[in-house]
């Protein structure tokens, strides 16, 4: 076992790892554009807020939020929009692709973060297979829009973002050699980190990172429902086929481990008062009288213990932990293990959500935040309620995931995500 606690092979014997392949990278003409960092964007579900999305698009006309979230009035408006965009931006030189297949080096440097990968287009295999292992369930009406997306635009406009526990050699080797090399683009966005991207085009090295990867499983860190978009959409197509592989970022987690944080709950329809009251004595209830910053201290400490939660909305916060017993097991799940039946958001979604609050499954009634204050600013804002939760440990996503059992959807926010519009990939093309 590795320093980690990951075993350096964790592959299963009966099973190909990951197959990594190059792509033609399509990506924008620096000349064509304001500047590269004013057209990237974080990926498609962290941009959430309308004013995030007016911003994006404001900051230069060719902002890649216009692919990923394309605005109109219907749905197939919206996806035929950004089809017809990437295509007049081709045409016009905005976007153009490389001249050879090549997997990428990828590097993100920024808040003390220091994090290098690798993307290609990766093989897609079913969970079942026990090589790309998701932790998260999904949201069908998600993997629906994004699905219609990719349909009609024929490609894969952002990577997912997937962990794996490297050896030291080979990939890694191919990624500390690039990196002493002059990148193929280098820019700062808007959150202070630095992003520099290098081609690795040479079929020895390639031939190298793929000896290696082959050996390995992947965790899927962030992307879930573009993974099921991807299996959806290799159903729809012949294999093999381009439609047989996704765009994805790969991490060795042992040499650059990743942030692990939460995803809050927004209850835009229950009102904080209204939930203290149907708590009543099913969790202890505390008011907290200090800032964020400490607030989030005291759920931290209350977390270590058990479950726990951090309630805001109505200018305050109130911090719910110690759950009655009883109440856990009438409503959690028996037949899952007990990691599982003891997470926050188990617990969160199972005992609080569906029993205690009784707030249906709906994104009008539900939404996922990353940014805590902004989770804080729009409970006060809608009179709602911000669910604020502790995040997960790693090792505990991996080894649900190696069971085979998922988490509650958006349990967890794996970071730094990789900015979206730095290298996309078209189907046409491979």
């Amino acid at each position: 076992m590795n320093s980690s606690g990951h075993a350096a092979s964790d592959v299963r014997a009966d099973t190909a790892g990951l197959r990594l392949h190059p792509f033609r990278g399509i990506r924008y003409v620096p000349e064509r554009v304001g500047s590269l960092a004013a057209v990237t964007s974080p990926p498609y579900d962290v941009v959430v807020r309308p004013d995030g999305l007016l911003h994006l698009e404001s900051a230069d006309p060719h902002n890649i939020v216009r692919l990923i979230l394309p605005q109109a009035v219907t749905a197939g408006t919206r996806h035929r929009k950004a089809a017809v965009t990437m295509d007049r931006w081709l045409a016009d030189g905005v976007l153009a692709p490389d001249p050879a297949p090549a997997l990428y080096v990828y590097e993100q440097r920024g808040d003390g973060i220091l994090q290098r990968g690798i993307i290609g287009a990766l093989e897609l295999t079913t969970p079942d297979e026990g090589v790309v292992l998701p932790h998260e369930d999904v949201m069908p009406h998600v993997v629906e829009d994004r699905a219609a997306l990719m349909r009609t635009t024929a490609a894969n406009l952002e990577p997912l973002l997937l962990t794996y526990p490297g050896t030291g050699d080979g990939a890694d080797a191919v990624v500390e050699r690039a990196v002493l090399r002059e990148p193929l683009l280098a820019t700062t966005t808007e959150d202070g980190f630095h992003h520099r991207l290098w081609a690795v085009t040479d079929p020895a090295e390639q031939a190298a990172v793929t000896a290696e990867l082959v050996r390995h499983q992947a965790l899927i860190a962030d992307g879930h429902h573009r993974w099921a978009t991807y299996l959806r959409l290799r159903d729809e197509h012949p294999s093999p086929g381009p439609w047989n592989q996704g765009l994805v970022l790969l991490i060795d987690t042992v040499r650059y481990p990743l942030r692990v944080r939460a995803i809050h709950r927004l209850l835009s329809r229950l009102p904080v008062a209204d939930a203290l009251d149907a708590v009543g004595d099913a969790f202890r209830v505390r008011r907290v009288e200090r800032p964020l910053e400490e607030a989030l201290e005291a759920l931290a400490e209350a977390a270590a213990e058990g479950n726990a939660f951090l309630l805001a909305g109505d200018g305050a916060f109130h911090l719910l932990d110690r759950p009655d017993p009883a109440l856990l097991a009438r409503t959690v799940r028996a037949d899952r293990p007990e990691a599982w039946r003891t997470l926050d958001a188990t617990v969160l979604h199972s005992t609080l959500l569906e029993h205690v609050w009784h707030v249906p499954d709906a994104p009008e009634d539900i939404a996922y935040i990353h940014d805590t204050p902004a989770a804080v600013a729009q409970a006060e804002r809608r009179g709602g309620t911000a669910v604020l939760m502790h995040p997960v440990r790693e090792e505990v996503v991996r080894d649900l995931a190696r069971q085979g059992v998922t988490m509650p959807r958006k349990s967890t926010s794996f970071g730094p995500k990789p900015a979206t519009g730095l290298v996309l990939r078209s189907l046409a093309l491979d």
